[in-house]
């Protein structure tokens, strides 16, 4: 996908995430971020791309910021951005983010592992990253793929999904090991809010008998450097020996010899 296609699939994404199946989406993925960046702390943390949600919510650092590519007019944001960038060119410093939150954004990029590259290096040894992503081996992927065969399409247009083992072992070449992975939005592909309120209880069934089949997903996982070592407080002090006692008999006897 060239630059100029990876625009218009972004610009496809804002307007579907403004649909019955994008509330819907958008509202399991608010709930399960809030619940992991609450226990992820730290100081600065970043939300790239994707607007529409507050990542961040929830997080209790003290600097968060929201980046994304500049606002087009035909779709303005409906949070304010502090910040523009490239997301393949970081304007960060190595190892200065507790915390980047990528929600749909490697999906829609040109260069999907250069950002990666460019998260890897702005994050501090255990700094942590979350990646939202479209799941292929689900009933939306499956629709998304029908497509190409005279199908019509669903999610919005990109060039491929990447499946969760596969960003898995992304992250891996980069040092990056995935602690936490979840699955959500289990009921079929529905452009209707009456219809997705109809498939509401596949939400329950799916995260217990089929949990690797949910329509979107969400990884998180901890930069690890080699080497490097966690040690307790440097004030734990050890407990005082106690001072050996001398019998009286070896002190009566060490006067007399003197």
């Amino acid at each position: 996908m060239d630059k100029a296609g990876s625009e218009k699939s972004i610009i496809a994404l804002e307007g579907w995430l403004q649909t019955p199946a994008g509330v819907y989406m958008r509202a399991w993925e608010q709930s399960c971020l809030d619940n992991l960046t609450a226990d992820i702390f730290g100081y600065n943390a970043v939300q790239i791309g994707m607007p529409q949600i507050d990542a961040l919510a929830a997080s209790r650092m003290p600097y968060k910021l929201l980046a994304d590519r500049k606002p087009r007019a035909a779709q303005p944001p409906l949070r304010a951005v502090d910040l523009t960038l490239d997301y393949t060119e970081l304007p960060f410093a190595s190892q200065s983010l507790d915390l980047v939150v990528l929600p749909h954004v490697l999906e829609f990029s040109t260069d999907p592992h250069q950002v990666l590259r460019e998260v890897e290096r702005v994050l501090i040894p255990e700094g942590q990253v979350i990646i939202c992503g479209f799941n292929p081996a689900s009933l939306w992927g499956a629709r998304h793929v029908l497509r190409r065969v005279g199908g019509t399409s669903f999610l919005p247009r990109t060039e491929e999904l990447i499946s969760m083992p596969r960003m898995k072992d992304w992250l891996k070449l980069l040092n990056m090991s995935a602690s936490q992975s979840h699955f959500g939005c289990y009921a079929p592909a529905c452009r209707t809010e009456k219809w997705l309120n109809r498939y509401a209880f596949m939400d329950n069934a799916g995260s217990r008998w089929w949990p690797y089949l949910g329509g979107v997903y969400i990884i998180q996982a901890v930069k690890r450097v080699k080497g490097m070592r966690l040690i307790g407080p440097a004030w734990t002090r050890k407990t005082a020996t106690a001072p050996a006692v001398v019998p009286v008999t070896n002190k009566q006897r060490e006067q007399q010899d003197g």
